[in-house]
């Protein structure tokens, strides 16, 4: 008999329909029989994970690209020809490139092995009458599962019992609170996940309470399993920048190909011998090849990376670094990102009397050294208020810890009730002091259909020694006092009387539809609000049932929320100034996301769409509304998915922050995914590209001008490097023209582009990010990366540069004659000279650099005196000028290849001047 499969919708259905469904008892469970035989039909209950790239398919992509397929037929050449020298060298640069490439791309995903962490090794199910412990992974469909406070959850579950269950789902839905269990059948059949209040889903844990489940899904089968295929869909894109040199690469190669056939022909035509036209073809196909720029671009990212590191963003891959450059559109989680994911009681309401805390944020929970300070500010309070704050920490299971660095207090528990007691201790009341001031004596826990919590304290006998804010009760004549609270409709309904500063009044319709109105305006605000009654006693139940909640007082008000983080506004000022445009995308409610996201300024016209909005949109609307609306609450994995396509569908530059398992697959499809290092999950951290380690929005937005920075410098250095490279392909091709058969030979232009492109292209990789950095767009990912201006740049100093160095070379060779290599070796240190001062004069586009402080990027400093010094070895030191087939010069020659080098610097920065006027 086969398994029988799991009703579509379990939570739409009664526990019963769905025990039946499934072919199960929620007292005897499955036999050890039948639920082996569904493990064999069904599998093990874990994820599946599909091949990835194989390191042999890394390896095999770092040798096919075009600049080196150049150069891996240059060496073949040289190899041909008889050069060893030359082939050696080529192909110790080829095998570099290999290396360093294989090593940046492998770092496989492990989203997947992350996700498969997530499943608890051992379950506590009811088998054949008996509750038994197994593996998560030997769970199948009908098994009933035991759930308790601390566990985690193994598979999806219909809940078929659930006694003050509460379970943590932060990481599948985004709620920052975990979500009240109730076993009973929702009427919709079409839910949200956050709203399936009878099911629980692998991967989350509990956080209180007891409770049993049927399982309806393993392995690929749950929630987590649909992520997991979601993640294992997205495709692995290129970055922007990635693409864009990539077409560089293949300009570069069809350019460098040409102009070698080209000079193969004119030099064959002109009676030259053929061998020695090849290798000068050879020499002109590696002068085109930047070989440094694959070498430069990654330790300008790297180090990129590590000043980002300082500021609190880890990159996890490299290319991320630059994209965050190109960014056009930040989707932001709430919880955490922008909030500072600590919930904050902001306002106490009592009848008469209006009190807001601090504005949206409120203080740090003080230390206790700093009670009395802060106590003198809530003497001029009501007495009520201080009522209210003393019964929420009162009625309360959670407690406070004190941080061991800063002294502050940190709640433990619930944050709902922890937020309580931090507002207690603002106010001067800790909650250890009023327990042994009113002790517990009996209590009636929180139930989920009750949706209230009171606990009864006993009185003492010398009440003088009660704080002032308690100062209301001091005249109590009964022993003992009740505390309760809760939903504010519900207390209503059992409320007779309403606290008026120091003794009850009688409820009446006025002060019913006020505190109503009140809740109602909180509410609309996405502030969360509870209500706090009280009620005096003579004696203390020993069996507290619901009768302990009849004829209440009721006393107040409080409102809380997540408050947003204090720097994020601005850093949401500074996105719009630069450009980018920010989206909240949150599991929350749509209340609570419009109003945090009106507070930092994201929304100013108050639309949100939710989840199910989204559901009922066609493609044109949906893509119409990712255009137009910067909030959205109540989103599903998919739904996040969408919006990171739609939004890339319009040819926007997408970052998306996460921090849940639910975040996962849209943080692998954004083109920079930024994921969370203190509350984030494991799985989020390896689907994504960067890691905030503070959590906080605002080291976004200091990254993104990092990445535009390096950009600049990656742009700075191709249009140094090509500049060279066009001057050196000047010489090559028109040396012939002047009886120069090979103006320079493999080995030397090999050396040329390593000391230049490499030591001076690392230090001009390193320019800071100027002043206007995040001041203007972002640039378009579409344009270019050589465009017109650029190109005109590179043109007219690579001839700058050929034509000084031909020409320096030239009248040496007429002087002293072919024989002598002194003409080379002046040709070979000119352009090492005029591109150390191309460098010094590169570090700015437009400003002249002497209005550009040297200490800024001291490393380019270094990086050119040890090209000098290394040139000078090279036509010095008897066994490098060997090598390189060069003369020493003598010092007058020497002298004039360096003025020729300072005099390209003086004619560049001529031209910006001229331009700049």
């Amino acid at each position: 008999m086969s398994a029988p499969a799991p009703p579509p919708k379990p939570w739409s259905i009664s526990p019963t329909d769905v025990l039946a469904a499934l072919e199960t008892d929620a007292e005897h469970g499955l036999e050890a029989s039948e639920a082996s035989q569904r493990l064999a039909e069904c599998g093990p209950n874990e994820l599946e994970e599909r091949a990835g790239t194989h390191p042999l398919t890394i390896l095999w992509e770092q040798f096919t690209s075009v600049m080196v397929l150049i150069l891996i037929a240059a060496a073949v050449l040289s190899a041909f020809l008889g050069k060893p020298l030359e082939t050696i060298a080529i192909s110790a640069i080829v095998v570099l490139f290999g290396i360093l490439g294989f090593f940046q791309e492998y770092r496989a995903e492990r989203a997947m092995a992350a996700l498969k962490q997530l499943a608890m090794p051992v379950v506590r199910v009811r088998r054949g009458g008996s509750t038994v412990e197994i593996s998560a992974r030997d769970l199948v469909p009908g098994d009933i599962v035991m759930l308790e406070a601390g566990s985690s959850v193994p598979a999806d579950l219909r809940l078929i019992e659930a006694a003050n269950l509460r379970i943590q789902e932060a990481a599948l839905t985004g709620e920052s609170e975990p979500v009240e269990k109730d076993p009973a059948a929702r009427s919709q059949p079409e839910l949200a996940l956050a709203e399936r209040r009878n099911m629980a889903y692998m991967g989350t844990f509990v956080t209180y309470g007891r409770g049993a489940g049927v399982v309806v899904g393993t392995g690929n089968s749950t929630e987590l399993g649909r992520i997991a295929e979601l993640i294992q869909s997205v495709p692995r894109d290129e970055t922007p920048l990635q693409r864009q040199l990539d077409r560089v690469g293949k300009q570069l190669g069809a350019f460098g190909v040409a102009v070698a056939l080209l000079l193969l022909g004119v030099g064959v035509l002109a009676g030259e011998a053929f061998t020695d036209m090849v290798l000068a073809a050879v020499s002109m196909a590696v002068a085109v090849v930047p070989e440094g720029l694959p070498a430069v671009v990654t330790v300008t990212l790297a180090l990129g990376a590590q000043r980002m590191l300082r500021r609190r963003a880890l990159i996890r891959k490299l290319p991320a670094v630059e994209t965050l450059g190109a960014v056009t559109t930040i989707c932001s989680d709430k919880t955490g990102t922008l909030t500072q994911n600590r919930m904050t009681v902001t306002v106490i309401d009592v009848a008469g009397h209006f009190l807001e805390l601090s504005g949206t944020g409120g203080p740090p929970a003080p230390s206790l050294s700093a009670q009395h300070e802060r106590a003198s500010m809530w003497d001029n309070q009501p007495p009520s208020v201080g009522l209210v704050l003393a019964a929420g920490a009162l009625c309360n299971d959670a407690s406070l810890e004190a941080d061991s660095e800063t002294g502050d207090h940190v709640p433990v528990g619930d944050p709902t009730e922890g937020a309580l007691l931090v507002a207690a201790l603002q106010a001067g009341l800790d909650k250890s002091a009023l327990e042994e001031w009113l002790p517990r004596a009996a209590e009636l826990p929180f139930d989920s259909e009750r949706k209230r919590m009171t606990t009864v304290h006993e009185l003492p006998d010398d009440r003088s020694k009660l704080p002032s804010v308690l100062a209301s009760i001091r005249a109590a004549e009964t022993s003992y006092i009740a505390f309760t609270k809760g939903s504010v409709d519900g207390l209503l309904d059992i409320c007779s009387h309403v606290w008026l500063d120091d003794h009850p009044e009688p409820m009446d319709d006025t002060w019913r539809d006020r505190i109503i109105r009140a809740n109602d305006d909180m509410a609309a605000n996405g502030v969360r609000v509870l209500g706090v009654a009280l009620r005096a006693l003579d004696t203390a139940p020993e069996a507290p049932d619901e009768s302990l909640e009849e004829g209440l007082t009721f006393v107040g008000l409080t409102g809380m929320i997540d408050p947003p983080r204090p720097e994020v506004e601005r850093a949401i000022q500074v996105c719009k100034t630069a450009g980018i445009r920010p989206l909240m995308i949150t599991g929350d409610h749509p209340l609570t996301a419009r109003f945090i996201a009106e507070e930092l300024g994201i929304s100013s016209d108050g639309r949100v769409a939710t989840g199910a909005d989204l559901e009922r949109m066609d493609e044109a609307k949906f893509e119409e509304t990712v255009g137009e609306v910067s909030v959205y609450a109540r989103v599903t994995p998919e739904h996040k998915l969408r919006i990171v396509e739609a939004l890339q569908k319009r040819g926007e530059v997408v970052a998306m922050t996460g921090d849940g398992v639910n975040d996962s697959p849209a943080l692998k499809k954004a083109n920079i995914g930024v994921a969370m290092g203190i509350a984030g999950t494991d799985v989020s951290k390896e689907a994504a590209q960067m890691v905030l380690l503070d959590d906080n929005f605002a080291t976004i937005v200091t990254a993104v001008e990092e990445g535009r920075a390096i950009f600049e410098n990656i742009r700075r250095f191709v249009k140094f490097s090509l500049a060279g490279n066009v001057g050196k392909v000047f010489v090559m091709l028109f040396a012939p023209l002047l009886g120069i058969t090979l103006a320079l030979q493999p080995l030397q232009l090999l050396w040329l582009n390593l000391l230049t492109d490499g030591l001076l292209g690392i230090g001009l990789g390193l320019e800071p990010a100027d002043e206007e950095t995040m001041q203007r767009a972002p640039r378009d990912p579409q344009r270019p990366f050589l465009d017109a201006e650029l190109r005109r740049r590179i043109a007219w100093i690579g001839l700058l540069i050929g034509v000084v160095a031909l020409g320096t070379g030239y009248a040496a060779f007429v002087a002293e004659g072919p024989e002598d290599r002194t003409w080379q070796t002046m040709i070979f240190t000119t352009i090492a000279f005029a591109q150390i001062g191309q460098a010094l004069a590169a570090r700015s586009g437009d400003d002249s650099t002497s209005a550009l402080d040297f200490r800024s990027n001291p490393t380019l400093g270094w990086m050119v005196v040890l090209t000098f010094l290394l040139q000078l070895g090279a036509i010095y030191l008897p066994f490098l000028d060997d090598f390189f087939g060069v003369v020493p010069l003598s010092l007058g020659e020497l002298a004039i290849t360096l003025g020729v080098g300072a005099l390209v610097f003086v004619i560049i920065e001529a031209h910006k001047r001229l331009a700049g006027r």
